[in-house]
This record gives C-alpha cells, structure tokens and sequence, in this order.
C-alpha cells in the first residue's frame, strides 16, 4: 500500500535535526528542469510560477546557488504547509517515520517522487505549470510517478489534491484501487470541501495512520481525530469524512 500526499509551497532547510537517507529517484530529471529554469527570463518564470516579483526574485536566488546534491533535507521536514504541520513529523517516533518511508510518496513537479527521507533543497514548480520547451509537467512526467509509487499490493491512498493525484489516476490499471479521502462539511445534502480544512485533515490523518500501522484502506474508516466516516456519502473508492468539530 502506497499513500500520496501533494508538496507545499512554502519549505525549509531541515538539515540540522534530521539527515537525508539517500537523494530523489529522478534527479537526473531534475536536472533537466533546473537547466531549463535557469536559462529563462524573469518575466518567463514569473508567468509560469504566477507569483509576484519578490518572489520570483527569491526563487531567481535559489535557481542560482541550487545544489542538487549537497546540504540537502529530508523531504518530509522541508515541506512546512499546513498539511505536513498537521502530520508533525518531528514530534513522530521513529516507528512512526519508518512507517512514513515505507509507505508514503510525496508528488512533485520539480522531483516528480519523493521518499519521506529522500534529499531536497527549497525551490518553486507545480505539477500545473507549463515549462517553455519542455510542455506540461504532466506529458514531461508520463506515467514515470505512477510506476514508481505503485507496489505489488496495487493500493493506493489519495491524500493529494488533484492537481498531483492526477497525474496518479490516469495511469491505474484495472487491478489497481485508489482510494480518496475527502473531507467536508454536509450542506443540503451536499458535501463541501474547504482547501484549508482539507490540508489540515490529510496531515493529520497522515499522522494516524503512522500511529496505528494502517496497511488496508478499509482501516481509515476508523480514522476519528476531528471526523466521522460517512458510510452514506461515501463509495468503494471515495471515503468522505464529516467534521465533528462543526454543526
């Protein structure tokens, strides 16, 4: 069983606390994406990373000191969106971690798949942006993210957005199952997701299933911290939990 969780913007050198296990399984890709990206015009990047000018200055910085290979952190504590804040890696025991390497992939534009403890540097690429010369990220990609997160159990947990899940699904084999968690709010009977509620929810059932040693999709319907499973509302495949924080 593999689950997949998307990256976050925002991200850190973790170095000091935690040491990379070994560096992303397509660096040399990568590669060819970070000559790309240091090659083009500011006004070109800031078009594809839809990003206002300081930022694309900060991000012009790290093009130009990036070491694909040295002072590197573990993936897991890079990321610091709200969803890796709710799985709180760094309060985890190493049981838990362990359990992270085996079983979660984090989604990458930049990297394409990470391990939890696989070296990154900060840098800025969504799955959504167009490269000039190379096209969309998804083609650049193919079916590279999914061969390399598939395991011979065929499982899949979907804790991505779908701008990364994506890139995931279009590839399943028909012995293949992904199973997505969606979390919401019921309104006039209809289930609405909020992005940052969603974000919090998946890094902390990420974090759950760390703690219980989940290895069957069917476990997560037990997932209580903050929601409920709602057998009505949800199918084979798409497990929708309801927040029992909220009316």
């Amino acid at each position: 069983m593999r689950i997949i969780l998307a990256p976050a913007k925002k991200m850190q050198r973790a170095d000091d606390d935690f040491v990379s296990r070994g560096l992303p399984v397509f660096l040399n890709k990568t590669e060819v994406l970070l000559e790309k990206m240091r090659s083009m015009e500011s006004a070109e990047l800031k078009k594809m990373w839809k990003c206002s000018d300081q930022i694309v200055r900060q991000n012009e910085e790290r093009l130009r000191t990036m070491d694909l290979r040295n002072r590197l952190s573990p993936a897991v504590f890079s990321y610091i969106g709200l969803a890796y804040q709710h799985m709180a890696p760094g309060a985890m025991t190493e049981e838990q971690l362990d359990y992270l390497q085996e079983h979660l992939r984090i989604l990458s534009g930049f990297y394409g798949v990470l391990k939890p403890f696989d070296g990154v540097t900060p840098y800025r690429l969504e799955m959504q942006a167009i490269v000039p010369q190379l096209g969309d990220l998804y083609s650049f990609w193919g079916d590279a993210l999914y061969k390399e997160v598939w395991d011979e159990d065929g499982v899949i947990v979907n804790l991505a957005s779908k701008e990364y899940s994506s890139a995931i699904e279009k590839y399943l084999g028909e012995n293949d199952r992904m199973v997505t968690a969606v979390f919401g709010e019921k309104k006039n009977g209809k289930i609405i997701q909020k992005g940052t509620m969603a974000k919090m929810a998946r890094g902390e059932m990420t974090w759950w299933m760390a703690e219980n040693n989940v290895q069957d999709p069917e476990e997560l319907k037990n997932f209580d911290a903050g929601w409920r499973f709602s057998e009505e509302d949800s199918s084979e495949n798409e497990f929708v939990f309801l927040s029992t924080d909220r009316k």
